[in-house]
């Protein structure tokens, strides 16, 4: 499944090939200790979690100063792969469960990510400002906007406005109605070949 992840991003320096190789075994280990990620979902780790973490990277090329918020980010999805493709941008990733933050900040230190930091904490309390803010279906999307745009920036840089980049699957019709005319939904299909992204999709709000 990595040869896929490269055939995608051929762009990729051998640091980065190297950090993406590694990602596994740091996440079998934790996993042997505490359940993380479901055991059935590691026999598909790179497909299921960081190629579907970097379907925002063909959305979108973050600029080198871009500062990422994750929030829910549960074991470091999608924050963890993305702070490898783009090593000058800014990525700070929440969760409300300390042990996976545990996790989180173990992986991060292993790689040598220096533009990830960790944090246990409910994003109600997050104060600061971001470019963007991610995440992978954490909650419904309009109670996460509800939630989440307070925390960004009204200032731009990036080829796309400052918003809230959402991965999220199935029909999501209903939950992106209060935003029609406003939100871009990009299948994810379109970037990729392999038959479980048929009905993932990525939201895009500017904010």
């Amino acid at each position: 499944m990595t040869d896929s992840i490269f055939r995608y991003f051929p762009a990729v320096s051998e640091d980065q090939r190297i950090k993406i190789l590694r990602l596994k075994p740091l996440y079998d280990h934790w996993n042997s200790m505490i359940n993380v990620i479901s055991r059935k979902d590691m026999e598909n780790f790179y497909l299921h979690h960081v190629l579907h973490s970097l379907s925002i990277a063909k959305l979108i090329s973050f600029v080198p100063g871009t500062s990422v918020l994750d929030v829910g980010t549960g074991g470091g999805f999608p924050g963890i792969p993305l702070a490898i493709i783009f090593p000058e941008s800014q990525f700070t990733l929440i969760d409300s469960i300390e042990k996976k933050i545990k996790v989180v900040k173990d992986v991060a230190d292993n790689l040598g990510l220096k533009n990830v930091c960790s944090v246990k904490k409910r994003v109600e309390e997050e104060k600061l400002k971001y470019d963007f803010v991610i995440s992978r279906a954490v909650t419904d999307f309009p109670g996460f906007v509800r939630l989440t745009s307070k925390n960004i920036s009204q200032v731009s840089k990036n080829s796309l406005a400052n918003g809230i980049i959402y991965l999220k699957g199935g029909d999501i019709d209903d939950e992106i109605a209060p935003f029609s005319g406003k939100v871009f939904i990009r299948n994810i299909a379109g970037f990729f070949d392999e038959q479980f992204f048929e009905t993932k999709k990525i939201i895009y709000l500017p904010v």
